[in-house]
């Protein structure tokens, strides 16, 4: 999947068109280019609408489309800060800092000093206290993070779906069919119409899908050094892993049938 990754330029130029023969790597730090992987889509499913008009793998083609568009999008939220929140959040830390400061300035020790019991007293609460003040104020900080993660999993949820939705299509395509041609069919079976090129070229197609799919989880690995969010990118990249092992199962079938 070469096609998705591009040269990072020293200087910010123009925006060109984007061309698909250019050159896609830089070696030093080499990173996915979210429009080649739209372009990279889009060429998908225009040859998917071109070889087989009007099936079911084409119209998922185009909802993949969509769905990299609304990536996208999501990533490109995610990738910039949340000012009002940043803004929210630091007047609430500084007012809590403020109250702090402002109640031990009140404080006022007795002429006579302390007691051992009361002072080991005041200190244990004045630790609890600081405790959850701190996690508070740890809450407060990791407010936009939890948002950024939230809206980064609801896109993730839709890829794993997407994925599944490609693997259902690829199912009930048998290549012993074209192995055993003479088997019989029952009632229930399904129409199998395609020749075995065409149905190699169906499952290539496939395995093409699944692999951007996981291209387009990976831009959240990319832009957002969240966790739990990395950890379900990697989920969605051993789904779609093992799913085109299933069907380059099949397409050694299909091509062994072939000789």
């Amino acid at each position: 999947m070469s096609d998705v990754l591009d040269r990072a330029p020293l200087m910010p130029p123009a925006v060109p068109a984007v061309r698909l023969d250019e050159p896609l790597v830089d070696f030093g730090n080499p990173n996915l280019v979210p429009d080649r992987i739209i372009a990279t889509i889009q060429a998908l499913g225009d040859r998917i609408e071109e070889r087989f008009p009007g099936s079911g793998l084409a119209r998922v083609a185009r909802q993949q489309l969509g769905i990299a568009r609304n990536t996208l999008a999501r990533v490109e939220w995610v990738r910039r800060p949340i000012l009002w929140v940043r803004a929210s959040v630091g007047l609430v830390i500084l007012l809590i800092i403020a109250l702090i400061a402002g109640i031990a300035l009140r404080v006022k020790l007795s002429p006579g000093g302390m007691h051992v019991v009361d002072l080991v007293q005041a200190v244990d609460a004045a630790i609890n206290e600081l405790l959850l003040l701190g996690a508070a104020i740890l809450f407060l900080a990791t407010t936009e993070a939890r948002i950024k993660r939230k809206k980064a999993l609801a896109s993730l949820r839709e890829l794993r779906a997407l994925a599944h939705i490609v693997d259902m299509h690829q199912l009930t395509k048998d290549p012993e069919r074209i192995v055993e041609a003479g088997r019989q069919d029952t009632p229930s079976s399904p129409r199998r119409t395609l020749t075995r090129w065409e149905l190699s070229r169906y499952l290539d197609y496939c395995s093409e899908m699944l692999a951007l799919n996981s291209k387009l989880a990976a831009l959240y690995a990319q832009n957002l050094d969240d966790p739990v969010v990395l950890a379900a990118v990697d989920e969605v990249e051993t789904l779609t892993t093992g799913l085109c092992a299933k069907i380059w199962q099949k397409l050694v079938i299909v091509n062994r049938a072939g000789g």
